[in-house]
């Protein structure tokens, strides 16, 4: 599978000495560590590749990828599951790349409509994913909690972020909470929701373990401090 990284043609010529560095780390020693299954490792990369902002690197990935690790379906429910977190103004040039490497693949758009929801029930069951993740007496307790003038995030967070997007078909459960910590992780400052997505983590059966394959496998891309940061709380939600 390292043949898919292992494609950044231009770092290569011009730098190939840094080139023979990165390789050898980011797509060699890291994946010796890691227990992610393939198509766990791409989904991770290119969920950190959106939220650190690397729309080539997402490119030549996916182009790579796309139909041998990871499906079109897959693709669009990556993309649409990103923007809840990193926010559209992030997410928004990541959907050009995919429809551009969707072209080339001869993939015809639009895809099927992968919606379970409709506008008078997208609140209800959002908040079903909510107790199921984080369970029912917190979920209780951050709405009942919320200051004045603040209880519309809660709203949000319902219809918007649980209701349209995690009821969605495409990825399950634990796939969605994956990406999940991912965009939280590359993002950094972020570390109250990290702890909260780790915990969600657990709840749909990704392991301490999983976990740290995932920040194993984008270290990388996001660095030490953050890889270290995601370690910790980790740590600190599974022991």
């Amino acid at each position: 599978m390292n043949e898919l990284f292992d494609n950044f043609e231009r770092i290569e010529k011009n730098d190939p000495e840094f080139h023979e560095i990165f390789k050898n780390f980011a797509y060699g020693e890291v994946f010796e560590y890691s227990t992610l299954t393939e198509k766990e490792s791409v989904l991770v990369t290119l969920a950190s590749l959106i939220a650190c902002q690397s729309p080539k690197a997402f490119k030549k990935i996916l182009l790579s990828a796309l139909g041998k690790y990871i499906t079109p379906e897959e693709v669009k429910e990556l993309l649409y599951q990103s923007v809840p977190y990193v926010g559209f103004g992030r997410a928004h040039n990541f959907f050009g790349v995919v429809i551009k490497v969707f072209d080339k693949k001869g993939i015809e758009l639009p895809l099927e409509n992968r919606s379970n929801t409709t506008s008078d029930d997208r609140r209800q069951e959002g908040r079903k994913i909510q107790d199921r993740y984080f369970g029912e007496e917190m979920i209780r307790a951050m709405n009942d909690n919320a200051p004045e003038g603040q209880k519309h995030f809660n709203t949000f967070l319902e219809g918007y972020c649980f209701g349209d997007f995690y009821t969605r078909d495409g990825l399950n459960d634990q796939q969605r909470e994956l990406i999940t910590f991912t965009f939280i992780a590359t993002l950094g400052g972020c570390e109250n929701q990290l702890r909260g997505h780790t915990q969600g983590n657990l709840s749909v059966g990704n392991d301490k373990e999983k976990l740290v394959s995932a920040v194993t496998v984008m270290l990388p891309y996001i660095g030490f401090p953050r890889s270290l940061n995601a370690l910790a709380i980790i740590n600190e939600i599974c022991d």
